[in-house]
């Protein structure tokens, strides 16, 4: 089987590592991480003309890509560079929700994602759910021509710069039940909706949403009333994809900062990199990605597939990728000693972002329960 990128893949990714090696180096995002907003509306307007965006959608919602090696593609790259724009919560939680689930007036909306004049934010995650991506105890009641919202949703990321955020609430059934979770589309600025921001470690920054008696028209629902949970599934699972692409491009670039600081570094007269031990460090965490590219190709693949084995090969890419990306960046950092903590220095982003992205979704041993999970069903 061939595993070589399309023509136009490759075309995608050589021009989005040119234009991200050319501006998005340490000091600029250094000074994106320092803003209000926590991303560049100027490289956000600029990835999307370069059709990043876009290649995250299908061409029936108005893109040019949308498969699952179309998201690896993009996010390997972004990972390579740190980038902290908010792709993944914009275009494929966001977005991704509203294509598969909403009307024609609510779709009209993905179009504005593509052209990069539209942000979005997925709030799901709740105080009590952890990793449980079914649990929604954020209640949905109809009050006459309307729908009541009231609850609190956790750490959602993009939401004090989102234009509308995806709100999931519960219409019926269990705390915990796939059945009975409805979405709804809502401006920020809806009354009765609160937001209390902060930075991410790793950049971008989230907030503490708060619904108090947040009174929508039943238009603002996205697809029929507690029959969401299978289209937040795939597109889960779709971002799940993207995280561990992204993963695996930011432990290629710390192990080849790792590499390039042991062939310069000096002791006893000459470069660190030529002592054995040492070598044999970095031959372990080139194993470690090639691993995990073969693991994130596979998950890619399975994406348009069965619903069952699709979940399956996700979660088993995330356990394995959670698990090395620890090793690569502990490693990396230990290579390098102390200059590897410094804000200054590329690689103290690129390990924050490779440690923290295991904790969105489910760490490791939260995948790997998932995986026997599947595989015992």
């Amino acid at each position: 089987m061939n595993f070589d990128l399309t023509e136009e893949r490759q075309m995608l990714q050589d021009s989005l590592r040119r234009f991200l090696s050319d501006r998005y180096t340490t000091s600029v995002r250094n000074d994106i991480l320092e803003s209000e907003t926590g991303f560049s509306a100027d490289i956000w307007g600029q990835l999307a003309e370069l059709g990043v965006i876009g290649a995250l959608f299908s061409e029936e919602d108005g893109g040019f890509g949308g498969a699952g090696f179309d998201i690896s593609t993009v996010f390997e790259e972004l990972g390579r560079a740190g980038v902290v724009e908010p792709l993944l919560d914009t275009a494929l939680l966001g977005g991704g929700l509203i294509a598969a689930l909403g009307n024609d007036d609510q779709k009209a909306l993905v179009e504005e994602v593509i052209g990069g004049a539209v942000q979005l934010a997925f709030a799901h995650g709740e105080p009590n759910s952890r990793y449980e991506l079914s649990r929604v105890e954020t209640t949905a009641q109809a009050e006459g021509d309307q729908i009541v919202l009231n609850g609190r949703k956790a750490v959602v990321v993009n939401a004090e710069a989102a234009d509308h955020l995806v709100i999931s609430a519960r219409e019926s059934g269990a705390a915990d039940a796939t059945d009975g979770i409805s979405l709804f589309l809502v401006p920020r600025d809806a009354e009765g909706l609160s937001l209390r921001g902060y930075a991410l470690l790793a950049g971008g920054r989230a907030a503490e949403v708060e619904l108090d008696n947040l009174r929508l028209p039943a238009s603002a629902r996205l697809g029929g009333a507690g029959a969401a949970w299978s289209a937040m599934a795939g597109v889960f699972a779709r971002a799940e994809v993207a995280l561990a692409a992204e993963t695996l491009g930011a432990m290629e670039t710390a192990t080849e900062l790792t590499r390039q600081y042991l062939l310069t570094r000096s002791q006893f007269g000459r470069p660190i990199g030529t002592f054995q031990a040492l070598q044999h460090r970095v031959a372990d965490l080139l194993i470690e990605i090639e691993q995990a590219r073969s693991a994130v190709i596979n998950a890619a693949g399975h994406l348009e597939g069965d619903a069952r084995m699709r979940d399956l090969n996700v979660a088993a890419a995330r356990n394995l990728i959670g698990r090395a990306g620890r090793l690569v960046a502990e490693d990396s950092i230990q290579l390098h000693g102390g200059i590897a903590m410094t804000q200054e220095y590329e690689l103290a982003h690129i390990a924050k972002r490779i440690v923290m992205a295991e904790h969105r979704f489910g760490d490791a041993d939260t995948q790997l329960e998932r995986f026997l999970d599947l595989s015992a069903a």
